[in-house]
């Protein structure tokens, strides 16, 4: 007879010897990289606030991390993040989901047009779907479509440029407008403008709409760069508040639950797809959640720490500069516009 199929499996597929009998520290084999990295490869970022980790790390790691996007000349070093600067790949601020990726990638190809995201509020006008790149608002309509040319151009130019494109999932909760469904960061009325329940409708997205989109990504982005590999990510940072009338822990495990299973069936669908487990790491049993500082929501640079350890495991830095494992110190906490919602 032969042996059944779980005899000689190795020590990480079996939970005693993978995690009972060893600390969060000792964990092994959690992340096996579906391809290489390689120095020259343009690598840019998008997603939730968590990806800001990420991007940080990496732009610290010798990596070639792609900006199409970066501040003028002159522009004072502390206002940076504050502006929007740095925290991504371009100026588009936090991308929590899928439905908002798809949307910014149409944008910049000229597929879609919202028809309203620019709204003037105390003599200023401000973006919608751009909340925390101008926090002052701008001063004119013109000066913010102006903005908007230039950002779109380099979204565009990112699309067409990447080698890798690392996305966090973050949300599956959303506000969009009844007339032609754009899609916001955070509900409108909160960062910036009135919130008007005639324009606006919450949107919980579920898993065939999220897979749908990002898989109008894929073929988009390959449309104007084939090969273009995806590295998913899904955030650990639970939200900040539900707009559905139950429990926001609830609400957080189906969030993270639909986006964990959309970025697995992704991966195993595509050989040039990879999935990091990031969230895992993070939330996973053995971690105690001891790398959630006392709110219960952020992540502590350590728990960053040990995230990218298991990246850099794969992905070893490049060059001979500082790595991003070592830069705790210099690690800043992200832009994160869901905050708003609390603060309203």
């Amino acid at each position: 007879m032969a042996p059944h199929p779980y005899k000689g499996l190795p020590d990480h597929q079996f939970w005693k010897r993978a995690v009972a009998e060893v600390g969060i520290f000792d964990l092994r084999e959690l992340y096996s990289k579906k391809f290489d990295i390689l120095p020259q490869d343009p690598i840019v970022t998008a997603g939730s606030c968590f990806a800001q980790h990420i991007a940080h790390r990496l732009q610290n790691s010798g990596y070639h991390y792609l900006d199409t996007e970066p501040a003028p000349p002159q522009f004072p070093s502390g206002l940076l993040e504050e502006f929007g600067y740095g925290l991504y790949s371009a100026r588009f601020g936090n991308v929590y989901t899928a439905r908002q990726l798809l949307q910014l990638a149409q944008r910049a190809f000229g597929a879609f047009d919202p028809v309203e995201h620019l709204v003037e509020h105390r003599g200023r006008v401000f973006d919608l779907l751009r909340p925390s790149v101008e926090p002052r608002g701008f001063a004119s309509r013109d000066e913010a479509e102006a903005m908007l040319a230039a950002h779109l151009g380099a979204v565009r130019r990112m699309f067409e440029q990447a080698g890798v494109f690392i996305f966090t999932f973050g949300l599956t909760e959303a506000w969009v407008d009844r007339r032609d469904g754009t899609t916001y960061p955070v509900c409108p009325g909160t960062a910036a403008g009135e919130f008007d329940p005639e324009k606006y409708a919450f949107k919980n997205f579920g898993y065939t709409e999220i897979m749908a989109d990002m898989q109008a990504v894929i073929a988009m982005a390959r449309a104007v760069n084939p090969g273009l590999k995806f590295l998913l990510t899904v955030s650990p940072v639970p939200l900040v508040a539900t707009a559905l009338p139950q429990h926001v822990l609830v609400s957080t495990t189906y969030s993270k639950s639909v986006l964990r299973a959309v970025a697995g069936d992704l991966e195993s669908s595509d050989p040039l797809i990879d999935y990091f487990p990031s969230y895992e790491i993070i939330c996973g049993i053995p971690s105690r959640s001891m790398f959630y500082l006392p709110d219960m929501r952020s992540v502590h640079p350590r728990g960053v720490d040990v995230v990218m350890t298991h990246f850099f495991d794969q992905h070893p830095p490049v060059g001979t500069g500082p790595t991003a494992v070592a830069k705790i110190a210099e690690d800043r906490d992200p832009v994160c516009d869901e905050l708003v919602l609390e603060q309203n």
